[in-house]
C-alpha cells in the first residue's frame, strides 16, 4: 500500500476566489501542480539532477474531483502518494485537505510520463526513481505501462 506524504501546504487568499466567493478551479490546479513538483524530493528522488541530465516528466492526464467549497482564509495540506508505475509512466494521487480539520476539499490524479527532453519520446523511469517509488509504497504495474 502506498504511503501518503505531505507534498504541499498553502493558504487560500481572496484573489484565489471567484465572484461566488470560493476558490476558482484554476487555483486547485495551482496547488496540486506545486505538490507534484515537491513530491519527488519528498520521496528522495533528485528531480533537479534528472532534469539536468535531460529527463523530463509530462502530465498526460489530469483528473480533479471537487468535494467541497474552499473559501478565502482556508489553510490547506496536499497529501499524496505514488500509486503505481510502469516502464515510463507513474500515477500520482493527491488529496487537498483542510489543514485544521482534515476535511477533504478535492482530489487529483496525474498520469506522468518520463521523456527525453531532446527527442520528446518516452523513456524508462530511471532505476533510482523506481526504487524511491517502491520505497514510498507504489506498486509496479505488470506489462508495458
Amino acid at each position: 500500500m502506498s504511503k501518503r506524504f505531505i507534498f504541499n501546504r498553502g493558504v487560500v487568499f481572496p484573489w484565489h476566489c471567484d465572484q461566488y466567493g470560493h476558490m476558482n478551479v484554476r487555483w486547485y490546479s495551482h496547488f496540486f501542480d506545486d505538490g507534484s513538483f515537491l513530491s519527488w524530493s519528498t520521496i528522495g528522488f533528485d528531480m533537479a539532477a534528472a532534469v539536468e541530465s535531460g529527463l523530463h516528466t509530462v502530465v498526460v492526464k489530469s483528473t480533479t474531483e471537487f468535494k467541497r467549497e474552499t473559501l478565502a482564509g482556508t489553510t490547506l495540506t496536499m497529501m499524496g502518494q505514488f500509486v503505481e508505475f510502469g516502464r515510463s509512466s507513474v500515477v500520482l494521487e493527491q488529496q487537498m485537505l483542510n489543514a485544521i480539520n482534515d476535511e477533504l476539499h478535492a482530489t487529483s490524479q496525474y498520469v506522468l510520463v518520463f521523456c527525453d527532453s531532446q527527442t520528446r519520446q518516452s523513456i524508462p523511469i530511471p532505476e533510482d526513481c523506481r526504487q524511491a517509488m517502491l520505497t514510498a509504497g507504489a506498486q509496479q504495474k505488470r506489462g508495458n505501462g
